[in-house]
């Protein structure tokens, strides 16, 4: 029997607070719970979407898995190794393995840099040129992501969405890495131009093997891009499963509210599941399930315990005190 893969990314219990200061000795009064024990692996190759309404905490996971925030516990084990056991030299060598596309083009590039200096700063940085110059980099780079090579002299304004998306790509490609996180990365791009940014991080991830943690609160792009699916919801992950087993049998009630939203051509559309109030504060979260207050099957016990999670046979996982039918 051959062994099971290593998972290329496992985080444990990972929590991400911001305190709340306030008065004149800036004492912390409080914390944003903004992400609150969530754990997940990630295999070599492998796309996990990851979905939620805005708020629930999806962008500021991924930010912390690339070392932009300081998580308050837990731990993030990248390729067998503990990020936060690392220090200096060890861990920037590591970190080059695992890069970010940010949701918008327009302000995450440098507009004061050329294409070239954006598309090749990290190999200078890391001394990985190798005895090539920065214009062959930057050539094969940007051709890598459909682009000519005869832009690498002008700046990201002179670009459309889909180019600088394109750009971003390059940048992110240009150390190699195995694992990228995108954030949102079609939201902000007309619809033409989204097709051609999901094919080409599809054509991406077969030709180098990368693996995603794919952000997107559009559940179509999700279904096509990711091999499974994470639900999250005011900082916790409430169902995760592979995408064809959330997408058809959902258990969770949130999961089954997001998908009623969704029309499916050639399907008979459910009644829409309609939620009532909004999104507590991560701030201070409801007592229990954190969904309870907006669940149209919430029990008496779903506003005292923390709901069990769930685990079917093929790895299907929710929280919830209802027993699925």
């Amino acid at each position: 029997m051959t062994e099971a893969p290593e998972p290329l990314l496992k985080v444990c219990d990972l929590r991400v607070w911001f305190p709340i200061r306030k008065g004149v000795l800036n004492r912390i009064a409080g914390q944003v719970r903004a992400v609150d024990g969530v754990s997940f692996t990630i295999f070599p190759g492998e796309t996990l979407g990851l979905v939620g309404e805005s708020g629930c905490g999806k962008t500021t996971l991924g930010r912390a898995l690339m070392g932009l925030e300081k998580p308050a516990g837990g731990r993030i084990i990248f390729n067998g190794q503990d990020l936060g056991a690392l220090t200096g030299q060890a861990r920037r060598q590591l970190r080059r393995h695992s890069q970010m596309i940010f949701q918008d083009p327009f302000s995450s590039l440098n507009p004061r840099m050329t294409v070239q200096e954006l598309v090749t700063e990290g190999l200078v940085h890391h001394r990985l040129l190798q005895g090539r110059t920065r214009t062959e980099s930057a050539r094969e780079l940007l051709a890598s992501v459909g682009m000519d090579g005869d832009c690498l002299f002008r700046y990201p304004h002179e670009f459309s969405g889909g180019q600088r998306q394109r750009i971003s790509l390059a940048r992110a490609l240009s150390l190699q890495p195995h694992f990228l996180v995108c954030d949102e990365p079609v939201s902000a791009l007309d619809v033409s131009v989204q097709a051609q940014v999901i094919n080409l991080l599809l054509d991406l991830r077969e030709r180098h093997g990368l693996a995603y943690l794919f952000i997107s609160h559009d559940l179509s792009v999700v279904r096509l891009m990711s091999h499974r699916v994470a639900v999250m919801y005011l900082g916790k992950i409430v169902e995760c499963g592979a995408t064809s087993d959330v997408m058809e049998t959902a258990h969770h009630p949130y999961t089954r509210a997001l998908l009623s939203a969704v029309p499916r051509p050639g399907k008979h559309q459910d009644k829409r599941i309609i939620l009532t109030g909004d999104l507590p504060s991560p701030a201070a979260p409801p007592p229990g399930c954190p969904f309870h207050p907006r669940c149209p099957q919430a029990l008496p016990v779903c506003a005292q315990q923390a709901p069990p999670i769930r685990t079917l046979d093929n790895g299907h996982s929710w929280a919830c005190h209802i027993t699925p039918d």
